[in-house]
């Protein structure tokens, strides 16, 4: 499963997956093209589930906290509990000193770029209806993987 991400448009991934020149399977493309809203919706409930979620986050702070704002919060299961393996590909100018920072960075940085990106592709804009900090993983069976890409990408 992939989530709405700017970084992973711009490193050419969501171009790569929608090509499907690729073994995956992309469950958001399912989710997309499922016309029916009903049948979207458990789509979307069944996503949480994938074994593979790829995304990123709004700052990562040196004291080792990360920090995801979304208004709807879909990804928060996968990213917090549900998939086996979370990958968040994250521009290197999205590290902060503090947790303070990365919330100070999410909504006076993050969010005015990302509600002006929404508002350009016909969309009323953008809000932040969630909140996700996430200090350390605790299960031995997850593998979370953050790679830093030294460029600045995403918001």
């Amino acid at each position: 499963m992939l989530a709405g991400s700017t970084t992973l448009e711009q490193i050419g991934f969501v171009e790569l997956l929608i090509s499907k020149k690729h073994p995956w399977k992309n469950l958001k493309d399912e989710i997309l093209v499922e016309k029916d809203p009903v049948k979207q919706w458990k789509l979307r409930k069944r996503s949480v589930m994938a074994d593979y979620y790829i995304g990123s986050v709004q700052a990562v702070a040196e004291t080792g906290e990360i920090v995801i704002g979304t208004e709807g919060g879909s990804q928060f299961p996968s990213y917090a509990y549900s998939s086996d393996n979370v990958i968040w590909v994250v521009g290197a100018q999205k590290i902060v000193p503090t947790l303070e920072d990365g919330i100070k960075r999410l909504r006076e940085y993050a969010l005015p770029l990302t509600d002006k990106r929404m508002k350009n592709l016909g969309y009323s804009g953008a809000r932040i209806g969630k909140i996700l900090i996430i200090e350390r993983e605790t299960n031995p069976n997850r593998k979370v993987t953050l790679i830093f890409v030294d460029e600045k990408l995403g918001f």
